[in-house]
């Protein structure tokens, strides 16, 4: 076993762990040696995932048999839109004695619509998955972290927290407040052990985008779109160098700069070609 295996005596937490990149963080966190806490609305994909990782890990020959009777997994249906969620999640977590080293701040909304044609309780929502549950999870987890010397955060923010354009700016604002956040976190938790990592995705290739298998195929082809294990083991391998983010793929290195500085002019000269095929997402 790799010298930096926990040995299940300690637990990552992952939210959005019901499917796509959330179960994969999952799967790398279990075969790390951690137990885990697996967050989401769709408790029956909980169950799925938890299926999948006890299997792997009991097919796995790298780790002793003594060992895998160790892990553990916790599993928690919750709302993460609720204004208590991360309290419930919590209380879960402390009732059960699990000691939260890896907090993975996964679960995402994704839409392509202007502000004013998105519904109320859609702009609600995706503010309090991406922005308010999230932050509340780091507050609440992050002292005992401290306490014990040891932490990794794992925030996913994106490519779009410096875009500002319409139709995603929602979106962007969003993960914009995420990229933030975690910036002061990081420097506030300097000497303790404790380290903030944000992932600043482009495109990733999960339902999350809805795009056509035509317009998807190209993309990946373009490597426009990276493949979600890619981007999962970037993140983590960020996370546990303790760098402060990652972004993924050559050409969202590229494009940066330009995404940037583009001028509101143009920005809504696109958005008014594009406009209807967006309703239509």
């Amino acid at each position: 076993m790799k010298k930096e295996f926990r040995n299940y005596e300690v637990y990552a937490l992952v939210t959005g762990a019901a499917s796509g990149m959330g179960r994969i963080y999952a799967q790398r966190l279990a075969q790390k040696g951690y137990s885990l806490v697996l967050v989401d609305i769709n408790e029956n994909g909980l169950f799925e995932t938890e299926r999948i990782v006890k299997n792997e890990i009991a097919l796995s020959d790298d780790i002793p048999a003594s060992v895998k009777v160790g892990f553990k997994v916790l599993v928690v249906a919750q709302d993460l839109s609720s204004m208590d969620a991360a309290d419930r999640v919590y209380e879960r977590t402390e009732a059960e004695g699990c000691k939260v080293e890896v907090l993975v701040n996964n679960a995402g909304v994704m839409y392509c619509q202007g502000i004013a044609e998105t519904s109320e309780r859609m702009l609600r929502l995706i503010m309090m998955v991406h922005m308010n549950t999230p932050l509340m999870l780091c507050r609440k987890y992050v002292g005992a972290m401290k306490e014990r010397g040891r932490g990794y955060i794992l925030n996913i923010s994106s490519l779009a927290a410096w875009m500002s354009w319409p139709g995603i700016g929602m979106y962007g604002n969003t993960k914009r407040f995420v990229r933030d956040y975690s910036r002061e976190l990081r420097i506030e938790c300097q000497k303790t052990g404790v380290s903030v990592t944000n992932a600043y995705f482009g495109a990733v290739d999960t339902p999350l985008i809805p795009l056509k298998d035509s317009l998807r195929k190209l993309a990946r082809g373009l490597t426009v779109m990276i493949r979600p294990e890619k981007a999962v083991d970037r993140a983590l391998r960020a996370t546990f160098h303790r760098r402060r983010g990652t972004m993924p793929g050559l050409l969202n290195k590229i494009f940066w700069p330009f995404i940037v500085i583009m001028p509101d002019c143009l920005l809504g000269w696109v958005y008014r070609k594009v406009k209807h095929i967006l309703m239509k997402v």
